[in-house]
């Protein structure tokens, strides 16, 4: 399986080196349609309706997929010797780093070379503003954080690695001076998020985020853990308002009126580990002969990587600069989040670049992986909620969260405001204040997880929506029923979500399902062993980021046969398979290549961008975008829940195209219609099945006699397409068969017969406005979960022996990959509720001990393997766009099992995971 085929498409970076991405492809050894063509094997469906993974294959075979399986030896035109990089971590944040001692090392385990962060200083590299902070933490200084890198080890045969990897695991290096105490730093974000609706259901909102902007006093002060407190009023200039409006609605919620329930309760969630498959690996080599860095990596932002290896290279010295850099993107062994923006591609740079002419493999073992990988924030939350005791209608509601953001950024920002915009869940609460802070710490880094701070937030909020119901003596689900946010209705930050809502659906279904209607009756089954519970959670989930960019290029070739590729990246959410569907439904077959992590194959639309796209001005956006190669972002990072939704829309735009201006002016001159005809303009009436194109009253056509005729014709063929959105997707028109065509689309090429691709200047364009910046979600997916749990009495094992989670994603483009990340995202939801943990600090996986003999994840024995039942609701119309939905299936199963517990035993659960000696304590 040696990658043979490398199509590189070139750009210069801001730092004057050339960079080139390409999608690693093993050599065809076969005929095309029986050959797996890296990540999906040459479909046979002659219909869409006949939906194989194509991405699932190599996997099964054993085939290299991912950047840990390759070595020197299997790239082509590489020197066939694989040397290795040990990256060497602190375990301690409290005392100056004083060096290393690498005494324990014999000659047989000695590194050739030992690089330092005074090499990094005297070759003038830096680290891209990201992951500010020193990559190498220097001589003399405090470390950043547990775990933080000192020195890069490199080592030129595996045997010498090897023993020193055995042998500084029982005897690190790290040499300590005098105790300073950990750093202290800034606050990484600190926010507070007001809104209070107007007098009616109708009547606009007296304050919101989205009228005002979103708001922050800089830092807020400690007042005791957990809680902090924001600065006082007069204080944070445009805080001001926000702030009073928020005081107020505290201020009501603590009059405690006697026709009000008010309930005031903490939270605290934990630290965990992404713990995909394959732990973070890569091969790099630096031909310092040709001047160029080649790289095979597994991220989840291509893009980001290779510009960071830009950033992080562009004013080195002379003799370690290269001139380009070529980077080959492998699929992912897991995600999870814990590879978006991770700076493990930087440390596997520096190894290349410190040992010229000689290919390094930098592969974390899973000591190394829980010390250095990027973890779920640890939450300490404070939640209250008055509720009409009459009517069970929630009128406010308060919170404040404290993130334990770790040694380093990443998005602790950026989680703090899903966190806190996401806090009132599905409900409609007409006065709410919500102040979050995610704080610096000693612990290892913590960055972009699955759920993203709404797991956390929804723990709280579900179980106290729990509660509210108890103490009203109201049945859960009426109370979500009445309470809930209902089409129209507006959010925290005061939009309304502009997709369909179907909780109400959701909410029935859980109604009418036997293990709610007959929980009851399970309770009575209590024994002297055993107690037993119910639980219910729901939640919403959003999924697109608000400056979401999307790369799509289709092509038939005079057989039929598609080719598709996109820049979303494969890591287990079946991307290929998923995108391979969509274009199917226009061009009538599924693909025979799916090529992802492609940001290299769309050259021709010569894309430029400028600034942040959260941070643009309207005006700035009006002036720039006069450029008609200018789009505010050129590719996003895959997250685990935007890949249906954002990964596969430039594809379907370009199949849509190609089928409109190609297939079917084909099918048009084979049925003999001209444009006379009234029938001329019925493309969107005809559709696809079994291979034919079909249309009432004509005879079927064969797909490949139509795509031939194209070719003859001159038609279009193919069309290389990018998408942005801000909670809306642009819109521009093109000139393409005489008409303005307007499409959900800011660039877009083309090509006709066998002829080059073609870019097409738009003829309009309205990228969505530059305030929906201060939306906090307006995509948003649900899922409702049901669970019954078993507690051995004598032990206080919880064990979820039933349960149902019912969920809409829009159109299902792959039913079987939606049905494994519910399968595997309640198997998360387990662990996350019942398992899993990492203390904060040294006692956490920075130390470097961490493994999976201490850390337990949920296994076959911990789940209702067979009695976990998944029901996907049909999309409200068949043309209704795919939801992400890969976060939202995990969230309310964590809420559920706490909520079964109490049902249980009577006993409220405020902090997680609930360990088997909690329960023994609370029974």
């Amino acid at each position: 399986m040696r990658p043979s085929r490398r199509e590189f498409v070139t750009w210069v970076a801001a730092s004057g080196i050339l960079l080139s991405t390409a999608r690693l492809q093993p050599a065809q050894a076969g005929p095309f349609d029986e050959t797996q063509t890296f990540p999906g094997i040459a479909a046979k469906q002659s219909s869409p309706l006949e939906k194989g993974r194509i991405d699932a294959f190599a996997k099964a075979t054993g085939a290299k997929l991912y950047a840990s399986d390759f070595r020197a030896a299997d790239m082509d035109g590489w020197p066939a010797t694989t040397a290795h990089a040990l990256l060497v971590r602190t375990a301690d944040a409290s005392h100056i780093f004083a060096g290393l001692d690498l005494s324990v090392l014999d000659a047989s385990a000695r590194p050739t070379i030992v690089v330092t962060a005074d090499d990094l200083a005297r070759v003038g590299t830096r680290a891209p503003p990201f992951y500010t902070g020193d990559l190498l933490c220097p001589v003399g200084t405090t470390p950043l954080y547990l775990g933080q890198p000192v020195a890069l080890l490199l080592f030129e045969s595996f045997d010498a690695f090897d023993r020193a990897r055995f042998l500084l695991r029982q005897t690190p290096p790290i040499k300590l001076g005098a105790r300073t105490g950990p750093l202290a730093q800034p606050n990484y974000a600190a926010l507070r998020f007001t809104r209070v609706a107007g007098p009616s259901p109708r009547a606009p909102d007296v304050y919101s985020p989205v009228m005002e902007g979103w708001i922050s006093p800089g830092f807020f002060k400690a007042n005791g853990r957990p809680i902090w407190e924001p600065l006082p009023l007069s204080e944070g200039g445009q805080y001001k308002r926000g702030a009073i409006y928020g005081e107020e609605i505290r201020a009501a919620i603590a009059a405690k009126d006697p026709g009000t329930l008010v309930l005031d309760r903490r939270f605290r969630t934990q630290s965990v580990d992404p713990m995909f498959l394959e732990p973070e690996g890569g091969l790099a080599w630096y031909d310092s002969t040709g001047k160029t860095l080649r790289l095979v990596l597994g991220v989840q932002s291509p893009l980001e990587a290779s510009e960071a290896l830009a950033h992080l290279l562009g004013q080195a010295a002379p003799a370690v600069r290269p001139e380009r850099i070529e980077t080959h993107f492998a699929h992912m062994g897991g995600g999870f989040g814990g590879r978006d923006h991770t700076p493990f591609p930087l440390y596997l740079a520096l190894a290349a670049i410190f040992l010229p002419g000689r290919p390094i493999r930098l592969a974390y073992d899973r000591f190394q992986q829980f010390q250095g990988g990027i973890k779920r924030h640890a939450f300490e939350m404070r939640t209250q909620v008055a509720v009409d005791r009459a009517s069970g209608r929630m009128h406010a509601f308060a919170a404040d969260h404290v993130l334990d953001g770790g040694g380093l950024a990443n998005y602790s920002a950026s989680v703090a405001v899903v966190s806190a915009t996401s806090a009132i869940g599905i409900y409609d609460i007409p006065k709410v204040d919500v102040t979050t802070v995610a704080t610096h710490s000693r612990g290892v880094t913590a960055g972009s997880m699955r759920g993203y701070g709404v797991l956390q937030t929804a723990a709280a909020l579900e179980t106290l929506v729990d509660e509210v119901a108890e103490s009203l003596g109201m049945d859960a689900i009426t109370l979500r029923r009445r309470n809930l946010l209902k089409t129209g209705g507006l959010t925290l930050t005061g939009n309304p979500w502009t997709v369909s809502v179907r909780t109400p659906e959701i909410l029935d279904k859980l109604e009418g399902h036997a293990l709610w209607r007959e929980r009851v009756q399970a309770r009575k089954a209590t024994s002297a062993d055993t107690l037993v519970g119910t639980g219910v959670a729901v939640c919403a989930k959003d999924y697109g980021t608000g400056a979401d960019a999307a790369l799509g290029r289709v092509e038939v070739d005079p057989n039929g046969r598609i080719r598709i590729f996109c820049d979303a990246v494969e890591m287990g959410n079946g991307i290929g398979t998923a995108v391979a569907n969509r274009v199917a439904q226009f061009l009538g077959r599924m693909a025979d290549e799916v090529s992802v992590a492609r940001i290299d194959a769309f050259d021709a639309l010569g894309l430029v961008t400028s600034g942040d796209p959260y941070a643009i001005t309207q005006e700035e956006q009006d002036a720039v975008s006069r450029d008609p190669r200018w789009v505010p972002s050129i590719s996003s990072a895959t997250s685990a829940s935007i890949g249906a939704h954002v990964g596969t829309h430039a594809a379907a735009e370009a199949a849509r195209i190609v089928l409109r201006f190609g297939m079917w002016p084909a099918a048009l001159a084979l049925w003999g219609i001209g444009q006379d005809d009234p029938r001329h303009f019925l493309w969107e009436e005809a559709f696809w099945q079994d291979g034919m194109l079909i249309l009432s009253g004509l005879p079927p056509l064969a797909q490949e006699d139509v795509a031939a005729k194209a070719y003859a014709m001159g038609a279009l063929t193919g069309a290389m397409a990018h998408a942005f959105s801000r909670w809306a997707w642009a819109q521009a028109a093109f000139p393409l068969g005489g008409l303005d065509w307007a499409a959900d689309l800011d660039a877009l090429a083309v090509r006709r017969g066998e002829g080059p691709f073609t870019v097409l200047d738009r003829s309009f364009i309205a990228f969505p406005p530059a305030d929906y910046n201060r939306i906090g979600t307006s995509f948003t997916s649900s899922c409702g979960t049901l669970v019954r749990i078993a507690i051995d009495r004598k032990s206080g094992t919880v064990r979820v022996t039933d349960a149902y989670s019912v969920l809409e994603c829009g159109q299902v483009l792959t039913p079987e990959v939606v049905l494994g990340q519910a399968q595997g995202g309640f198997a998360m939801g387990v662990g996350y509720a019942l398992l899993e943990t990492l203390p904060p600090f040294e006692d956490g996986p920075g130390n470097g001990r961490w493994n999976l003999g201490d850390y337990v994840v949920a296994r076959g024995s911990d789940l209702p393997l067979h009695a976990l039942e998944v029901e996907v609701l049909p999309p409200v119309a068949p043309n209704e766009p795919p939801k992400g939905m890969a976060e939202v299936v995990m969230i309310p199963v964590v809420p559920a099992i706490l909520n079964a517990i109490h049902d249980a035993t009577g006993h409220r659960f405020q902090a997680l995971p609930v360990t088997p000696d909690d329960v023994r304590r609370a029974l």
